[in-house]
């Protein structure tokens, strides 16, 4: 464990599966934890009963949203954004609606977040940004929208390291494969396809991400900034 007492800690997109873990872990290493939800009510106010942490309803899609939230949320010492939408299918076809909302949610919400939150940020902040392994690796048909949303957030992620490195605030992108989530279940209907480009023929845990942040956000992690941190049980090796 981590101590991240008198530590103030905003997860964007925080009341389910990946994002959820991230609360409980920071949560539970002593943290001053407030999270965001969109559609997930029930969900957000269990996980806040659960962990005392403060749940705050906000779409990252809309960025007037999302830049008020961060900038409510006073001097952050890390900001996780984990919030993010999948949109997949034959690119002739999809709804391009539905892919500009992705990149507002993918791209544009963690790039105004970030900037919002280094504005209060004190000397030594964090900045982590969930990706993906498909920012690295699209090995199907149907992808290409989300992967580059996810390939998208690595750039802004060495450039903003660049930018905040002078008042040593970190910026770094977690990448995870396949992750047992609602979204993505261990059970589901393309697992063994997954599960066949990978060293490890399982899904990732929540907690495992979750585990990672904790130590890119900890003490340990203070000379890590502008890197890509693949999590993703060999999926891309």
């Amino acid at each position: 464990m981590t101590d991240f007492h008198e530590k103030k800690v905003m997860v964007l997109g925080g009341s389910r599966g990946i994002g959820a873990a991230i609360v409980r872990r920071f949560a539970k290493d002593g943290a001053k934890v407030t999270f965001t939800y969109a559609g997930s009510k029930d969900a957000a106010d269990a996980l806040a009963a659960e962990t005392g942490a403060e749940a705050v309803k906000s779409d990252a899609g809309d960025r007037s949203q999302t830049i008020a939230t961060v900038k409510a949320a006073g001097a952050l010492d890390v900001l996780v954004v984990n919030a993010g939408t999948l949109v997949l299918g034959d690119p002739l076809e999809t709804d391009p609606d539905a892919v500009d909302r992705m990149i507002d949610i993918n791209v544009r919400a963690p790039y105004h977040a970030s900037v919002e939150a280094a504005r209060q940020m004190p000397e030594g902040g964090r900045i982590i940004i969930i990706g993906s392994v498909n920012g690295d690796r699209m090995p199907f048909a149907g992808g290409a929208a989300y992967a580059l949303t996810k390939s998208a957030v690595q750039g802004m992620a060495r450039g903003l390291a660049r930018d905040f490195g002078p008042r040593n605030i970190t910026v770094n992108v977690i990448q995870p494969g396949p992750i047992d989530t609602d979204m993505n279940p261990a059970d589901g209907p393309m697992k063994d396809t997954m599960h066949g480009f990978m060293a490890l023929k399982r899904h990732g845990r929540p907690e495992e991400i979750s585990g990672l942040a904790a130590y890119l956000a900890g003490p340990e992690g203070g000379f890590i900034t502008g890197a890509m941190h693949t999590i993703d049980g060999g999926m891309g090796a």
